[in-house]
């Protein structure tokens, strides 16, 4: 983009000047005349490229500005997600520990009354 601004200010410099030399080849007027209408020219050039310049910086900072914005909301969904199933993968741990300790505990047992003698 900044490429962009920097081909434009450079073509209106350059039409500027092929402009201002093609003016003075064909004016009709005096040295001193054709020079101060060059002057005010190039003033008016200059200060076209600076508002040129100053609408494309406006522009490149609002488009930065935006994908901070969307950055920062990406990161901050993503910090939720990523806490709503580390907690999730907790529950499940648990989960998954007490039916573990319960077929442990199930199994003992189980051994137990296979070892006690039958009467």
């Amino acid at each position: 983009m900044e490429e962009k601004t920097e081909n434009l200010l450079l073509g209106l410099l350059i039409g500027g000047i092929v402009g201002a030399v093609i003016g003075i080849l064909y004016a009709p007027k005096s040295g001193k005349e054709t020079r101060e209408e060059l002057g005010k020219k190039a003033d008016e050039l200059l200060a076209q490229a600076k508002k040129e310049y100053e609408e494309a910086r406006e522009k490149s900072k609002k488009a930065y500005d935006n994908l901070l914005a969307r950055l920062k909301k990406t990161e901050e969904e993503l910090k939720s997600k990523a806490t709503e199933l580390l907690e999730e993968g907790k529950e499940n741990l648990e989960e998954g520990k007490g039916k573990l300790k319960r077929a442990i505990e199930a199994g003992v047992e189980a051994f137990k009354e296979e070892k006690t003698p039958q009467v």
